[in-house]
C-alpha cells in the first residue's frame, strides 16, 4: 500500500510540474512572472493529472483477457503435458511439476512442492548434482543430457536424463529453471542386455573372449604405470568331451556352469573369470609380485574344481590343467600373454593332467618347433616326403612272414629323418591324422596287392587306425572305397586300434567294429594291456587279435609282474579264442618265454626291423629261416 502511495504521491508531483513549467518559463522569457493564480491553476492540474497518469499506467500495464486466457491455458498445458517438466528455484527447490511427472514417480504435489529436487534422487545421483549439475545450471544458465536415477515414492529407481535452462532476472540472477526429464529404464535395460550378448558368455554368465581381451588389456596398462605383475591362467577342463559324449550336452553345460561358478568364487575382487569357449577358462589375476603368489593360487583353483559334482543323482569328478603366464617376463602384448598361457596348460596337460605349468623359453622353443613342423607336414604329403615301412609279423610253427605291420616315416627335406613319436601327435593335434591316416590306408593296401601279385600269398598287412580316423563319419566309406581301388582282399586287411579308441564310445565302437567285420576285414587291439582294466569288451567286440604291449615284453623273463600280466593275457586270449602277437621282441629270452606259453605269432627286431618294400620283397624270394637271428640289420 505504501508503495502505491509513494507512487501516486510522484506522480501527482510529476504532474503538476509538468503542467505549471511552461507557463513559468514563459512569464520567465517575456521578463514578466506569471500570476500566482497561473502557476496555482497548472498545479492544481498538474496534481489532477499525476493520479490520472499513474491510473493509466496500471491500467496499460495489467494483463488483457487474452494474455490471461494464453496463460491459463499455458499452465494447463505445462501440467498435462506427457512429459515429466519441473521447475526449481535458486535454492534447487521444486516449485512446479507436471501431472507425468507426479505419475511417474507415484507422488502427489503437495508432497513434492517446496522440497529439494535431490530428494527424490538416489544417493550417488544426488552428490552428482549437488556438487557438479546444479552448480553448472546456475552458472552456465542450462544442462543438457545429465545422467541419473530417480527414486519412487515406493523405492524403485528409475534411469533418467535431465536437460534444463535457467531464467535470469534483469540484474542476470537465477530465479528459477525449466527441466525436462526422460525415462531411459527401458532403453537402459536394452542396452544392457544387448552389451550382455556382445560382452557375455550366455551359459556362464561370465565375461567373453571380446571383454576379456579388453579387461587384460587394461590390467597389462595399469601394472605397466604401477611397475606391477599381472597373471593370467589357462584353464581346460580335462576329459570334457567324454563327459558331454557319455552323459549329453545337458550334463555337460551344467559341468560348465558349476565350474563357471566355482571359478568365481575363488577370485579376489577386481580380478576377472572369463570363459572363451567350450571348456576353456581364463582368470585375470593382478599384482603378481611374487612367484609364489600363482602356485597357491593355481593349487586352489584345482583343489575347488576337482571337488565332487553329483547330477542326477550320480556323482563324478572333473580335473583341470592350467598354464600360467605372467606379464611382463611372458608376453608384454595380449596376444603372446595369452599364447604362452595356452602354451603352457597344454604342456600340463601332457605331463598328466590335473596339475598346473609356467610358461617357459624352453617351452616356447618346443612349440616353435612344433609350430614349424605342423607346417612342414601339411606340405609334406604334396611333395612325397611321407613313406612306408613294414616291419614283418612272424608265425613261429611255421617260420614265415604271415603279416606285416605299415609304419609311416618322414623324411625332411632339412632335418632328415623325423620320428614317428614326433610328428604322429601333432598329426592328431591338428587333424593333419585324416589326409595322413588316409595316404597310410591306401599306400599299405596297393603295396599288399602288388605283393600279392608277385606271388606271395596270404600276407596280412596292418595298419594302425587313429582316433580321429575311427569316429569319423566317413571312415567306413573310406576304407571301402580304398579296397575298391587297389583291389586288395578284405581278408588280408588287419585294422590296429587301441583300447582307448573302442571304449571311448563302446555303443558307437560296436557298431562301426560290425560294419568292417562283416566286410571280412580282420581286427586287432593294439598295445593291450595299456588301456581300461575291464576285459569285458572284448567278448562284445568283434576282434580278431590282441598285441601283447611291447612295455609288458621289454623286462619279461626277469620282471616277474610283467612275466604275470604276459602269462595272463595268453590265458584269457586262449580262452577267448583271440589270436595273439607279442611286438617288441628284441632277445632270445624274450622269445624263449613266449614260445614256452605258446606265444604263436612275435613282432620286433630280434626277427627284422621296419624296413622298406624292396628290402622286405628280398626276403619274400629267398624264404625265413625257421628261428632267424635277424633278416635286416640297419
Amino acid at each position: 500500500m505504501r508503495k502505491h502511495l509513494i507512487c501516486l504521491l510522484l506522480c501527482s508531483l510529476a504532474g503538476g510540474l509538468f503542467f505549471s513549467l511552461p507557463t513559468m518559463v514563459q512569464g520567465l522569457a517575456q521578463e514578466n512572472l506569471p500570476p500566482g493564480e497561473s502557476v496555482v491553476a497548472a498545479l492544481a492540474l498538474g496534481g489532477l493529472g499525476g493520479p490520472l497518469l499513474y491510473l493509466w499506467r496500471r491500467l496499460a500495464n495489467r494483463p488483457n483477457g487474452q494474455e490471461l486466457e494464453a496463460a491459463r491455458h499455458f499452465r494447463e498445458l505445462y501440467q498435462r503435458t506427457p512429459v515429466m517438466l519441473h521447475s526449481i528455484d535458486a535454492g534447487g527447490r521444486l516449485v512446479s511439476v507436471s501431472d507425468c511427472w507426479l505419475e511417474t514417480l507415484g507422488y502427489r504435489r503437495e508432497e513434492v512442492i517446496g522440497h529439494p529436487l535431490t530428494e527424490f534422487m538416489t544417493e550417488g545421483s544426488r552428490q552428482t548434482a549437488e556438487t557438479l549439475t546444479l552448480p553448472e545450471l546456475f552458472t552456465t544458465g542450462q544442462v543438457k543430457d545429465v545422467a541419473c536415477q530417480l527414486v519412487k515414492k515406493h523405492g524403485e529407481v528409475i534411469d533418467a536424463l535431465l536437460s534444463a535452462v535457467a531464467e535470469r532476472d534483469r540484474g542476470g540472477n537465477i530465479r528459477r529453471s525449466l527441466a525436462v526429464v526422460t525415462d531411459v529404464t527401458e532403453r537402459r535395460r536394452s542396452e544392457q542386455e544387448i552389451e550382455k550378448l556382445a560382452y557375455y558368455d550366455t551359459l556362464t554368465g561370465l565375461p567373453n573372449r571380446s571383454l576379456f581381451q579388453d579387461r587384460l588389456s587394461q590390467a597389462m596398462a595399469q601394472a605397466h604405470r604401477e611397475g606391477a605383475g599381472v597373471g593370467l591362467m589357462f584353464l581346460d577342463l580335462d576329459r570334457f568331451k567324454s563327459i558331454n559324449d557319455t552323459l549329453g550336452h545337458a550334463t555337460g553345460d551344467r559341468l560348465l556352469q558349476v565350474v563357471a561358478n566355482r571359478l568365481k568364487k575363488c577370485v579376489r575382487e577386481g580380478d576377472t573369470v572369463a570363459r572363451l569357449g567350450g571348456d576353456e577358462f581364463v582368470i585375470i589375476s593382478t599384482d603378481f609380485t611374487h612367484h609364489q603368489d600363482p602356485v597357491a593360487f593355481a593349487k586352489r583353483l584345482l583343489r575347488v574344481v576337482g571337488q565332487p559334482v553329483q547330477f542326477d543323482g550320480r556323482e563324478f569328478v572333473t580335473t583341470a590343467s592350467i598354464g600360467i603366464a605372467i606379464y611382463p617376463n611372458d608376453g608384454a602384448d595380449v596376444s603372446t600373454l595369452i599364447g604362452n598361457a595356452d602354451f603352457a596348460m597344454y604342456h600340463a596337460k601332457e605331463l598328466g593332467r590335473n596339475t598346473y605349468q609356467f610358461f617357459s623359453a624352453e617351452m616356447n622353443a618346443r612349440a616353435l618347433e612344433k609350430l614349424n613342423l605342423e607346417t612342414s607336414l601339411r606340405q609334406a604329403l604334396k611333395r612325397g616326403e611321407l613313406f612306408l615301412v613294414y616291419q614283418p609279423q612272424l608265425d613261429l610253427a611255421s617260420g614265415r612272414i604271415t603279416g606285416v605291420e605299415a609304419l609311416a616315416r618322414w623324411r625332411h627335406p632339412e632335418k632328415g629323418l623325423i620320428p614317428p613319436e614326433k610328428f604322429i601327435p601333432i598329426a592328431e593335434e591338428t587333424g593333419l591324422i585324416l589326409p595322413l591316416g588316409e595316404w597310410v590306408l591306401r599306400t599299405a593296401c596297393a603295396q599288399a596287392r602288388a605283393w600279392q601279385a608277385a606271388g606271395v600269398p596270404g600276407l596280412r598287412i596292418a595298419v594302425n587306425v587313429s582316433a580321429r580316423q575311427f569316429n569319423h563319419p566317413e571312415f567306413l566309406e573310406t576304407v571301402e572305397r580304398i579296397l575298391q581301388e587297389t583291389g586288395l582282399d578284405p581278408n588280408l586287411l588287419e585294422l590296429e586300434l587301441t583300447e582307448s579308441i573302442v571304449m571311448e564310445n563302446v555303443q558307437d565302437a560296436i557298431m562301426t567294429l560290425t560294419d568292417l567285420k562283416v566286410r571280412n576285414i580282420h581286427l586287432a587291439i593294439d598295445d593291450f594291456g595299456t588301456g581300461y582294466s575291464s576285459l569285458t569288451y572284448l567278448k562284445h567286440f568283434p576282434i580278431d587279435r590282441i598285441k601283447i604291449a611291447q612295455e609288458f615284453v621289454r623286462d619279461i623273463p626277469n620282471d616277474a609282474d610283467d612275466a604275470a600280466i604276459v602269462e595272463a593275457i595268453l590265458a584269457m586270449a586262449g580262452s577267448l579264442n583271440l589270436e595273439v602277437i607279442a611286438e617288441g621282441v628284441e632277445r632270445k629270452d624274450q622269445l624263449g618265454f613266449l614260445h614256452q606259453r605258446r606265444c604263436k605269432e612275435m613282432q620286433g627286431y630280434y626277427f627284422a626291423r621296419p624296413m622298406p618294400a624292396e628290402q622286405l620283397a628280398e626276403i619274400f624270394s629267398r624264404g625265413l629261416a625257421r628261428e632267424p637271428a635277424c633278416l635286416y640289420e640297419g
